[in-house]
């Protein structure tokens, strides 16, 4: 990202966090007014687009009172304005993390255009606090494509980090700025892919400056399959040959081009890894290392003990806030301690509404707040994004263009 571009991105967050309550009031009317003859809307709204006639009339929902309507548009019912009125491209397939089963979220042009809005703003705020490490050397993140799914409208879902991973503009930059190649991501064997983008990553060692993955769960599993395997790693690396297990095709091309004898390198390996105690192990292995970049809040949290005892002191960088039903926030301040995060919401991306909870009040096995979803009593009304309360626990609903009504996910 240049020096204007990187600019431009810090004084768009000024310029949107300043106009939050018109900038959401026009979201949530061009949502609105767009999809007023969808089959849903029209139930509720009868055509009509006013904003408290939408709080008044169209019920907070979770994404099983959705799922009948998206189901009907993924087996390719022949009506277009079921729930929206812009054309799918396809659709996002949830982590499940925050609901147990994965979710099938329609995607569109738009969204596609605000996933790239955000990414823009969300760099931003990185070159700030560490400058453009695009320039400075290698990211290890480990990343594990997941297979698309076509639904019977011919539509694919794919998980989002799997739908970027195939876009054009990952490709072209993947070879400079990652130390993984394509092959080894889209492998469906996980653990030759674990290994190899391990072995990869130690072979490139002196280029890496993050480590990382989506989740910080997946990072501590793979410092622990390093402490499992460094052996066999170092004799790889010191014979220039993979093992034989590794049967891959993909993966046995991709090591062919970057694997040589290197005892050197295997042998220092070798000592860092023998020590009694691993505390400090990423810093040790891959010294250029600037932060570790993974999300470390929410039902992550429980991950960054364990992740501060092997990364040495090294940041733990939990960036932003996004779901598949659309990028939520970005955390202003990523050098702040995993369980000091707080996520700026950005009012151009979706309607956000806040409903409050009680501290005590009852929460499923997924730590949701049980909610009476068809009521609009007086005290369970949510607030707009621009009202809520210092010290206020509230949970967060979503109206998108992607048909996210009032979703409470």
């Amino acid at each position: 990202m240049a020096t204007n571009d990187y600019e431009s991105g810090l004084k768009m967050m000024e310029e949107l966090t300043t106009d939050a309550q018109q900038i959401q009031d026009q979201l949530l009317g061009e949502i609105l007014s767009k999809n007023a003859e969808t089959e849903y809307l029209q139930g509720f709204l009868h055509g009509q687009t006013d904003k408290q006639l939408f709080k008044k009339k169209v019920p907070i929902v979770t994404y099983e009172h959705l799922k009948p309507y998206i189901d009907r548009i993924a087996n390719g019912e022949a009506s277009s304005d079921i729930l929206l009125v812009e054309p799918l491209t396809g659709f996002s397939l949830s982590s499940g993390t925050s609901g147990g089963l994965p979710k099938l979220v329609p995607t569109t042009a738009e969204s596609a255009h605000k996933t790239a809005t955000f990414n823009k703003l969300y760099r931003s705020v990185m070159i700030k606090h560490f400058g453009d490490i695009n320039q400075a050397g290698k990211r290890m993140e480990l990343m594990f494509a997941k297979p698309e799914v076509e639904t019977p409208s011919g539509l694919k879902a794919s998980a989002v980090s799997t739908r970027a991973f195939k876009g054009s503009s990952f490709k072209a930059i993947l070879h400079k700025l990652y130390t993984s190649p394509f092959e080894i991501i889209f492998c469906p064997d996980t653990k030759q892919s674990m290994y190899c983008q391990i072995l990869f990553g130690l072979i490139q060692r002196n280029e890496v400056i993050m480590i990382g993955s989506i989740f910080a769960s997946t990072v501590v599993r793979s410092i622990k399959f390093l402490e499992n395997n460094w052996k066999e790693l170092c004799s790889n690396i010191k014979t220039g040959q993979i093992s034989e297990w590794i049967t891959d095709l993909g993966y046995r091309n991709a090591a062919s081009l970057i694997l040589k004898p290197n005892p050197e390198l295997a042998d220092l390996i070798e000592d860092v890894c023998s020590c009694k105690s691993w505390e400090g192990i990423i810093r040790k292995l891959w010294p250029k290392t600037k932060y570790i970049g993974t999300v470390c809040t929410g039902a992550m949290l429980q991950y960054t003990a364990e992740l501060e005892f092997y990364c040495g002191g090294l940041p733990l960088v939990s960036g932003f806030y996004a779901c598949s039903e659309g990028a939520i926030g970005i955390n202003l301040g990523p050098l702040c301690k995993p369980s000091d995060v707080s996520y700026t919401f950005f009012p151009n991306m979706v309607y956000y509404e806040f409903l409050s909870i009680k501290e005590d009040c009852d929460t499923n096995s997924q730590n949701q707040v049980q909610l009476n979803v068809m009521s609009h009593h007086e005290d369970t009304r949510p607030v707009d994004l621009v009202n809520v309360k210092l010290g206020q626990c509230y949970e967060v609903l979503v109206t998108s263009s992607m048909g996210m009504i009032s979703s409470n996910y």
